[in-house]
């Protein structure tokens, strides 16, 4: 039997997706967005986090580039050569229910920093290589890059790295604000990960939940005083574990 494109589990609350192409660099293919789709979809019903990461050694090198040498392309556009399962792929990170840490290692180029942008949060080495190659390639972002990315490390940097579709490092991401955290080495990124992933499944959910909406809110810089007015207004019925908790609190 063959390997499937993305491997799936959950213990402990926690959803482990590993993107597995790992001979062609985890990069995406319509068939192995499907499946992540379906694993996310799968996960969010079981699990209170989800942990997205890419077999062997990268995250992903990003949109295969094999699959493109005979595409035809609509104004630099790929999401006509995707059939536009690139957008339903990173609506189920964006919306997914249950957080999404990113842990990314070794590469992640373009489509693939584009997909991680969409996570909650992203852990990394301080030796990943990432870069937006859009431009390099005669393409044009549309999976959210040009609006994530700006918003991780500002205009004016963003600028720079697009449009020389410069490599850096996941120490530079993590000093710019882009990755959450870069560590030494991969065994460090998996134990911090996870340790960071199971302080997330022993939280309320339905808390959790309720921040991911509020955070989403913010996300869509509204005036101060709406975004209070609006923190206030907005109901979580899906807290139910309150007085449980409570009750725990030993004085």
């Amino acid at each position: 039997m063959s390997e499937p494109l993305v491997k799936s589990r959950v213990e402990n609350g926690v959803a482990e997706i590993t993107l597995n192409r790992a001979d062609a660099l985890n990069a995406f293919t319509p068939d192995l967005l499907k499946a992540l789709i379906a694993a996310v979809k799968e996960a969010e019903a079981q699990a209170r986090v989800i942990v997205l990461s890419g077999a062997g050694r990268a995250f992903s090198a990003g949109v295969d580039l094999k699959m493109l040498q005979d595409a035809t392309f609509e104004k630099g556009k790929v999401d006509n050569v995707f059939d536009n399962i690139s957008v339903k792929a990173i609506d189920a990170l964006r919306h997914c229910a249950a957080p999404v840490i990113a842990k990314v290692h070794g590469f992640c180029f373009t489509g693939a920093l584009e997909l991680a942008l969409h996570a909650d949060f992203i852990l990394t080495t301080e030796s990943t290589k990432y870069g937006d190659t859009h431009a390099k390639w005669g393409l044009r972002p549309s999976w959210g890059m040009s609006q994530n990315l700006a918003r991780a490390v500002g205009v004016r940097k963003v600028r720079e790295l697009s449009y020389t579709a410069a490599t850096f490092t996941g120490a530079e991401a993590a000093q710019w604000g882009l990755a959450n955290a870069a560590f030494e080495d991969k065994e460090m990124l998996d134990a911090e990960t996870a340790t960071r992933a199971a302080a997330i499944a022993e939280a309320s959910p339905g808390a959790v939940a309720a921040y991911k909406d509020l955070y989403r809110l913010a996300e869509e810089n509204p005036a101060l005083e709406d975004a209070l007015a609006e923190e206030q207004r907005r109901d979580y019925p899906e807290i139910t574990d309150t007085m449980d908790r409570l009750k725990g609190f030993a004085r």
